[in-house]
């Protein structure tokens, strides 16, 4: 209701006490003549302006206006008092709190002393060890001609048509049925289906059922038995044989497109033909492997910096990242309701993992007054809008949206200081093709 400057806390008393590795107990004595001083000050400026009925603006007598705003006003002075003494006395004692506060009256002090008891948590001095010692694989990834011929198949099936055929079905054939699966006799949950559509080698269905598909033709029925793995899903069938009754309908073969110029006109690649669609699918290959690769350091460096710095955490910390992770579980899962949220202590091993690594990453780029590289920036831009059209005027739009600035900067600074650890550890390099590494 009113707004109000606090004197100073000049004659405050502190004590400070360590109850656990990180808890600070702290008692804040405030001499109580100076809470009065300014109960008093602020009830006679309220009452110059305060409007009660039957007295003029001005006129009110003091015991009126003490009665009518007292407890307020002593209220206020209370809270003022101790978030500004709170704030003082920990600049006071060079503390540094992990979070907020809790505060509760101090009341075996004596009549002319108003003392009160803070309960926080300090964050940890961090003091970074064995950085020399950092090792790491990093996979040297060669693409071979052979990588590129499997990449250019797999698009030509994407652009693949499926003709009809009246023989029987083979390796890479459609086959279109209806099925029904039985167990003991009856029915199982989600055992049928009408105009499923099946492509043979897929490993779209269980093993024993698609092989029963081989060499079926269109209009056939068949009857077989397909024997359930013993980790499957569904406990009453884990490792159960269950009957199926099966009706072709359709059996198709792939149709490819040609591998030529025509292929590349279907990528909407317009000069260059398939020689052009070639290095455009290497060049996104190469882009592929370079952020899987990229991903993977930055793991294996994380890791061993936590392995070499075992550091404890505040508590305050690590229950604000369980929230946001959970929050953001909730926002991936599309949840509002949140007595419908994951529970939150399945988020309790990653967020102590995730502070622990912003305390040590935070110490080394301090200790290595590593500072923000606007290259580096852009090229992190860059790397989000590759791929996009009109990626130029994406970079520009980017690079000076302070929001986006907000998000990308941190996520540089991590990875300059992953960089200086690399550079100050020992890279081993693995050698891998590029369908190995991607498929591992």
């Amino acid at each position: 209701m009113f707004a109000w400057h606090l004197g100073g806390t000049e004659n405050m008393q502190v004590t400070v006490e360590s109850t656990g590795t990180l808890e600070r107990r702290m008692r804040v004595e405030l001499p109580a003549a100076s809470i009065e001083k300014e109960v008093d000050s602020r009830l006679k400026s309220v009452g110059r302006t305060a409007k009660i009925k039957g007295f003029r603006p001005g006129k009110i007598p003091p015991k009126v206006v003490r009665h009518r705003y007292g407890k307020q006003i002593r209220r206020e002075v209370l809270s003022d008092l101790m978030q500004k003494s709170y704030t003082d006395a920990v600049v006071q004692e060079n503390l540094n709190p992990a979070g907020g506060p809790q505060i509760e009256p101090d009341n075996s002090a004596g009549g002319d002393i108003f003392a009160y008891v803070a309960t926080f948590e300090v964050m940890p001095e961090v003091e970074l060890k064995g950085l020399e010692k950092i090792k790491v694989d990093k996979p040297d990834v060669k693409i071979r001609d052979k990588d590129l011929d499997g990449m250019i198949d797999k698009l030509r099936r994407q652009k693949a048509t499926w003709t009809e055929v009246g023989r029987g079905s083979a390796e890479g054939d459609r086959v279109t049925i209806d099925f029904t699966g039985r167990f003991k006799g009856k029915p199982i949950d989600g055992g049928q289906g009408k105009q499923v559509p099946v492509i043979l080698g897929g490993g779209q269905m269980l093993p024993d059922f698609e092989k029963a598909l081989y060499g079926i033709k269109a209009g056939d029925e068949k009857s077989f038995g397909v024997k359930f793995p013993k980790d499957y899903n569904a406990e009453e069938l884990a490792g159960k044989k269950v009957d199926f009754s099966v009706t072709a309908h359709r059996v198709e073969e792939i149709v490819l497109p040609p591998l030529d110029d025509t292929l590349a006109g279907l990528f909407n690649v317009k000069e260059g033909g398939l020689s052009q669609l070639r290095q455009d699918v290497r060049e996104n290959m190469q882009r592929e492997a370079d952020q899987k690769i990229k991903a993977e350091l930055r793991e294996q460096v994380l890791d061993r910096l936590l392995e070499a710095n075992p550091i404890e955490i505040p508590k305050t910390l690590k229950n604000q990242e369980m929230h946001e992770l959970q929050h953001q579980a909730m926002r991936h899962l599309g949840v509002d309701d949140h007595d419908k949220a994951p529970p939150i202590e399945n988020f309790a091993k990653a967020a102590e993992k995730r502070v622990r690594l912003g305390l040590l990453v935070r110490q080394l780029i301090t200790d290595q007054k590593l500072t923000l590289d606007e290259a580096l920036v852009r090229d992190h831009v860059e790397e989000m809008c590759a791929g996009y059209e009109k990626a130029a005027e994406m970079v520009e739009l980017y690079v000076n949206d302070p929001q986006v600035r907000q998000q990308v900067e941190p996520m540089v600074l991590e990875q300059m200081a992953i960089d200086w650890l690399m550079d100050n550890g020992t890279v081993k390099l693995k050698k891998i093709t590029f369908t190995e590494y991607m498929d591992s």
